[in-house]
């Protein structure tokens, strides 16, 4: 059914796929089986064996003749700004906006500034150790419409929604999960109202039948059911201690998982799977075994006794703060890289309150914000890269050292799996 709903929309027409990384390839496969026109843009050279003959348009003005086309597949890296007109607008959609408009199956869409790989993984994992079918796709690597193939009338979808995959979205997914907001990825948008109107897409289009999860401080006025989540006061599903309260029932949980926002994303995850008939002994014994993702509070080994923590998914000064509270003791942190405009005062005001004796500065945020941070208090080295704050972080180091950037790794890096893998290759450098 979904592949007969995606053959009618595009059959015929001229397509424009915008953007050809992993996305865009991944729809170029699907197209090649449809009857109709494609062309590639693409601000880099795509041309390749798997574009032979297919018309590109490459260059600095990639963006030229958007009016020319029918459908526009936007992939989920191309800022657009305002640089396109309303009429250019109405014609883009993206993989995400079709899964949500022409796929059948449950769809659990799952979207926050933070913690929405981790709640993602953790709800389809939970769901297959119960006995369900269950696909994870979306933001998390898979591109949302890669394995309808593999799409049974039964399966339930769990779909990690970025901002840039909601921003042209007209449907919202029977249960959408809303986590958090912070500011984050201005370098994408025009200001912090664009990032969270694209975010507030994952619910915009429900109905009365599907149900929203969000967070208590951010809980719309909607038809659709919500359902209230927090970590700091009562509400549907919330923390107190290191118990979850799941409408009214409390969990005692054995997790794998560093840091009391974890109990959070937990939480969440049992709500869905008891909504979706999982027992609760399955539903335990499956978050018990998680073991969670890379990059994410990961401990990439010990060097001299001090713990050596990997959390390069850390972006924004929250999820450092996050971080560092995870642990019942870190003496050395290590933050810094792109500066996208973001404000450190929260993060800022942490530290210079804080018992982190070591704080190693990285370009170009890090060192931005070393005149604020108070220098009597701890010792405060700017670094010239990661190498050079790993190799001063083990000379100062004597229990536990961080990697919470509060920052994105553009610009240094291709992306945070590759400042993360970095980090790991000089700790445990001879």
């Amino acid at each position: 059914m979904l592949k007969t709903r995606l053959n009618n929309f595009f059959k015929g027409k001229n397509v424009l796929i915008l953007g050809f990384g992993r996305e865009g390839r991944s729809t170029l496969s699907l197209l090649k089986t449809i009857d109709c026109n494609v062309t590639i843009a693409d601000r880099n050279d795509v041309s390749c064996e798997l574009t032979k003959g297919i018309p590109l348009n490459c260059g600095e003005n990639y963006l030229d003749g958007l009016d020319c086309y029918d459908i526009i597949m936007k992939a989920p890296g191309i800022a657009l700004f305002n640089d396109v007109s309303d009429s250019v607008k109405t014609k883009i959609t993206s993989q995400t906006d079709l899964l949500l408009r022409f796929c059948n199956n449950t769809i659990v869409g799952i979207t926050g500034t933070k913690g929405k790989s981790t709640t993602s993984s953790l709800t389809y994992h939970i769901l297959r150790s119960c006995g369900k079918k269950a696909e994870l796709i979306g933001n998390i690597g898979v591109p949302p419409l890669e394995k309808i193939s593999e799409f049974e009338d039964d399966t339930i979808i769990v779909c990690e929604m970025s901002c840039h995959q909601l921003e042209y979205v007209q449907a919202s997914p029977d249960i959408a999960v809303y986590l958090n907001i912070f500011e984050e990825h201005l370098d994408h948008y025009v200001d912090f109202a664009a990032y969270r109107t694209c975010k507030e897409n994952i619910y915009k289009y429900q109905t009365t039948d599907d149900t929203l999860i969000i967070n208590k401080a951010i809980a719309p006025d909607i038809s659709a059911k919500v359902i209230t989540a927090s970590l700091d006061e009562k509400a549907d599903i919330f923390i107190d201690g290191n118990t979850i309260d799941i409408l009214g029932e409390r969990y005692d949980v054995r997790t794998q998982l560093l840091g009391r926002h974890n109990l959070y994303n937990i939480g969440i995850a049992m709500y869905i799977a008891k909504k979706h008939g999982c027992p609760d002994d399955k539903i335990l014994a499956a978050v018990a075994e998680f073991k969670g993702l890379k990059h994410r509070l990961e401990n990439v080994g010990t060097v001299n006794g001090a713990v050596y923590i990997n959390d390069s998914i850390s972006t924004c000064p929250s999820t450092a703060i996050a971080a560092v509270r995870a642990f019942p003791v870190v003496d050395t942190i290590i933050i810094g890289g792109m500066d996208r405009g973001i404000d450190y005062t929260e993060l800022v005001d942490f530290l210079n309150v804080s018992d982190i004796a070591n704080v190693i500065l990285l370009p170009d945020s890090g060192h931005k914000i070393e005149p604020r941070l108070d220098h009597e208090k701890r010792s405060i080295y700017r670094a010239y890269d990661l190498a050079d704050a790993v190799a001063h972080a083990k000379k100062v180091t004597k229990t536990l050292c961080l990697l919470s950037p509060a920052a994105a790794s553009y610009g240094f890096y291709k992306n945070f799996e590759e400042r993360g893998e970095h980090f790991r290759s000089e700790v445990l450098k001879g």
